[in-house]
């Protein structure tokens, strides 16, 4: 029986306004706390039960408050509160108060170079507080480029450190009332247009190396690079975010889960200029030999908007990627709905990857699965290095406006394998049905697919790869 498909607005859970003060910042966290609980059991449209997996991180309520303005912070638009944020954070790691210490954003905006962030923290921003980050490039701290990346992903050497940042950390929670972080990218973006940078672009969130991480209820916009980047992480929660940037700003990925295990990205709205999520795994040789993959991903009710994927593996996948749910996605005006990608020299593997119940309307293709995306870092890389791709399930699947249905492309001498797509329809625009997919170096099923696939995926539903779907 074909399933039945219906657009949901899954925005309103998380966009709510919230009216709250300093003064009632006890009140508030003891709401959040409630509400996590609570969220577990309802939907908060029709009482229905919800799933979430954001209970691997609980909330954590701080009996420590301290606010930027006590730093000297002046939220004007125009004064710059580097050394605010540095003295405040400064003070919460060493002091080191039971339980951790929440630094309360008021309203304003608060002009600041980069900063790191320290565990045991909360760094929380009222409704109407703004941190924008500062234009002036010329004093942006370098470090070291990634392991799994051997050099800046851009640019050879090091990289630019993300304007809000974190390694080794643990226990950090970045929330509030909806208040924003502005990456101010735009100068960023023109150094990329104009072939002037000399480092790799900051992201504007990123967090290595670190664990019990939470981002919730806040805007990120303008990001320079990549918006949200936790990188050789574990137990990551992202839920109630929206990210924005233009169409056209280069490379703005929204969240690029990394060698990472255990993160929950969820209830979310995105629409910037590069991929909407891309779990990823480091880049040809050095990925390899660094060797951490990314495992235990979970993507689920995300909305968005993207020229290029909504949701997407790949393409540095070196380390390897693995046990990825993605489902319950509303794709608005994207380049590819469903992309995994990989290349010759990334070596490493793609497996167990499950995609269910996605909406996609007005996409340039539908799925595309291949092993022919993607640069290298350097002419080193390895070209017998061959991704191993196995037991891809896409189900459950239906796309109004869709150019091209797609294309699975594997390599020559290493075949995708355990390829199911099940209940799929993809109407076209000029006609009922979009334009068949094509396939080649692939094997594996299908089942109910409008336009039908390619021949190597065989049609019965109770053999083969999706076998286990039913």
């Amino acid at each position: 029986m074909t399933r039945r498909f219906s657009r949901v607005n899954y925005t309103a859970c998380w966009l709510l306004p919230h009216t709250l003060s300093i003064a009632k910042i006890t009140k508030m966290f003891r709401f959040l706390i409630t509400l996590s609980i609570l969220l577990s059991y309802f939907n908060c449209f029709s009482l229905a039960s919800v799933v979430t997996c954001s209970g691997i991180v609980p909330m954590r309520y701080r009996n420590d408050k301290i606010s930027i303005t006590d730093f000297g912070g002046v939220g004007d638009g125009k004064t710059l509160n580097t050394k605010a944020f540095l003295e405040a954070i400064y003070r919460i790691q060493h002091l080191r108060r039971s339980g951790g210490t929440l630094l309360f954003i008021p309203p304003g905006v608060y002009l600041t170079g980069s900063f790191n962030l320290t565990s045991h923290m909360t760094l929380y921003l009222a409704k109407g507080a703004v941190i924008k980050a500062t234009q002036d490039t010329w004093n942006w701290p370098l470090i070291a480029p990634l392991p799994s990346y051997g050099r800046g992903r851009e640019r050879p050497g090091g990289r630019y450190m993300s304007f809000i940042h974190g390694d080794g950390l643990q226990d950090v929670v970045i929330t509030g009332e909806n208040g924003t972080i502005d990456g101010q990218g735009a100068i960023w973006w023109n150094m990329w247009r104009q072939r002037t940078l000399p480092f790799t672009r900051p992201n504007l969130i990123e967090f290595m190396n670190s664990r019990s991480i939470i981002i919730s209820n806040v805007i990120f916009q303008n990001s320079p690079f990549w918006n949200i980047h936790p990188v050789y992480c574990s137990n990551v929660v992202i839920r109630y975010v929206t990210i924005l940037a233009p169409a056209d700003s280069p490379n703005t990925d929204g969240i690029d889960p990394d060698s990472s295990s255990n993160v929950c990205i969820e209830d979310s709205y995105i629409s910037t200029g590069d991929d909407l999520v891309a779990v990823k795994s480091g880049w040809d040789e050095y990925g390899i030999a660094y060797g951490h993959p990314s495992s235990g991903i979970t993507i689920r009710r995300v909305t968005g908007s993207s020229p290029f994927s909504g949701i997407a593996v790949g393409s540095e996948t070196s380390g390897g990627v693995e046990n990825v749910l993605a489902e319950h996605i509303n794709l608005y005006n994207v380049g590819v709905g469903i992309h995994v990608k990989t290349n010759i020299g990334r070596g490493g593997f793609i497996r167990n990857i499950t995609v269910s119940d996605v909406y996609m309307e007005n996409a340039r293709k539908g799925i595309k699965i291949a092993g022919d995306v993607g640069d290298h870092p350097d002419d080193k890389f390895n070209p017998n290095a061959l991704p191993v791709v196995n037991g891809i399930t896409i189900k459950d699947v239906w796309g109004t406006k869709v150019q091209q249905s797609g294309l699975i492309q594997g390599l020559k001498n290493s075949p995708f394998t355990g390829i199911c797509l099940s209940n799929i329809n993809l109407h076209g625009v000029a006609g009922p049905t979009s334009p068949p997919l094509k396939c080649s170096d692939v094997s594996g099923s299908a089942y109910q697919v409008k336009p039908w696939p390619c021949s190597e995926l065989s049609g019965s539903q109770q053999t083969g790869a999706c076998s286990n779907h039913f």
